[in-house]
């Protein structure tokens, strides 16, 4: 409230699921009428209520109602918000200085961003980072860098992917609304295969895999020619397209595919990276090794910073000047990152990680074998989704179920989010700082909501 005391987050913050008002309570509501006369309709919000305070496992409102944190910031929050190493090394480079530009004058913590992402990324041989300010700009450095070693333009995405909302990035995504109505027309030279999706693979699962790659080289070889395209550009897990795991198999096949026909591979793990998987990057579950990675949200913990990591002859091929930007790997942002990393070595994040995913996964799968609105579960480390459909057995996506679901939620105190190309899937994104007791209590929430809305289906 207006002059009270605030509440300080991090990980001493409540951890209770607490609600005391409507949803949104009236402080919120206070302020969402004062967003519509200053911020464009375009800027929305999943739970509109306005934060004070965040850590461990929660989120507490303007209005004192404190939410079991399921979304991490959309995957950005991964180590806990405001988590120690990370606030402490950010509030004191702020007193350090605070830019600088690091082409103007270069800074130390820079290179040690840089020296960690290339220890870690399963790119094979010698490798070179650079640091940027968010995921759609790694991505657009990436297909920079992509086209200037091979000399070619074209690129090449799959159905249901998210890469962000600039231009180029716009264009790789596939879905139009909300991100491309409206704004066309589009970068060029973008070409589009199917991804691997085994809930919705026309044939079976089990033929997913082998006829979805047969599908990419086909595009590839007949449609574009080889020889036009630079690079082929893949989500490890889809994030906003549902949390599509390809099936099993199917990324080898991609980097097959591409060593074959000299096409660089670039690994989208701006949702997926960074421990969120109980790896520290998505692809290694599969032993894939790209010739670049692309990473960002839960890079600097809650802080602007993303990174594209590649072999170091690639990444050299861009002549000086080509690359950067005015705030690219911000000190502050970068401090944020090392915190980042010595949060995840310190607490075992990974195995974590693990942990959460275990409990979450055998949870959905008894919810999907009571009720068939719980149309497929799927999800790796702490990095889960459920996919919400008609009760009719058909498969038919249900995205109002789903809203309702997510409402149902957010009103009992657990923050959720919807995602996936018909916006028939919530998705579970909890901060790896959460304890065993939230957890379990934002399942609970989870489960009594999916409950009464398959009632309702049924009533």
């Amino acid at each position: 409230m207006p002059g009270a005391s605030r509440p300080v987050g991090g990980p001493d913050l409540a951890q209770v699921r607490r609600i005391v008002s409507e949803i949104p309570g009236p402080r919120s509501r206070e302020l969402l009428a004062r967003q519509r006369g200053l911020v464009p309709a375009g800027v929305g919000a999943a739970l509109p209520v306005f934060v004070e305070a965040a850590g461990g496992g929660v989120i507490v409102d303007a209005d004192g109602n404190s939410f079991i944190d399921f979304g991490s910031g959309i995957a950005v929050t991964t180590v806990g918000n405001s988590a120690p190493a990370v606030a402490e090394r950010a509030a004191a480079q702020l007193r350090r200085f605070t830019h600088t530009c690091f082409f103007v004058n270069p800074y130390e913590s820079y290179l040690d961003v840089c020296e960690k992402l290339n220890e870690l990324a399963p790119v094979p041989g010698e490798k070179r980072t650079i640091l940027v300010n968010s995921g759609a700009e790694a991505v657009e450095n990436a297909v920079k860098v992509a086209r200037a070693a091979t000399g070619r333009p074209g690129v090449v995405v799959f159905d249901h992917a998210f890469h962000g909302r600039t231009l180029l990035t716009m264009s790789l995504t596939a879905k139009n609304k909300p991100y491309k109505q409206g704004f066309g027309p589009f970068a060029p030279e973008v070409h589009r295969a199917p991804m691997a999706y085994p809930y919705r693979w026309p044939t079976s699962p089990e033929r997913c895999a082998e006829e979805a790659a047969y599908a990419l080289a086909d595009l590839l070889d007949r449609q574009v020619g080889a020889d036009n395209v630079a690079a082929v550009l893949v989500e490890p897990i889809q994030g906003e397209g549902g949390f599509v795991v390809p099936a099993p198999g199917f990324l080898s096949r991609v980097a097959d595919i591409c060593r074959t026909r000299g096409i660089l591979l670039i690994v989208d793990e701006i949702q997926a990276g960074i421990a969120r998987t109980g790896r520290m990057f998505a692809c290694e579950h599969e032993g894939i090794r790209p010739d670049l990675i692309t990473t960002a949200k839960g890079l600097a913990g809650g802080l602007p910073l993303g990174a594209v990591t590649g072999r170091a002859e690639l990444m050299d091929a861009v002549p000086a000047g080509g690359l950067g930007g005015t705030f690219s790997g911000n000190p502050v942002a970068c401090e944020a990152a090392l915190g980042v990393f010595e949060e995840i070595q310190a607490h075992d994040l990974l195995e974590r990680a693990r942990e959460i995913g275990d409990t979450m996964l055998e949870f959905f799968g008894r919810l999907s074998d009571r009720y068939p609105i719980v149309g497929d579960v799927r999800g790796r480390g702490a990095m889960t989704a459920i996919e919400m459909v008609e009760a009719d057995g058909y498969r038919v996506p249900a995205p109002d179920l789903a809203a309702r679901v997510a409402r149902r939620c957010h009103a009992d105190g657990l923050l959720v989010l919807t995602a996936g190309s018909y916006g028939n899937v919530l998705r579970f994104l909890p901060p790896l700082s959460i304890s065993d007791t939230l957890l379990e209590e934002g399942l609970s929430v989870l489960g009594e909501a999916v409950e009464k809305e398959m009632a309702r289906a049924v009533y």
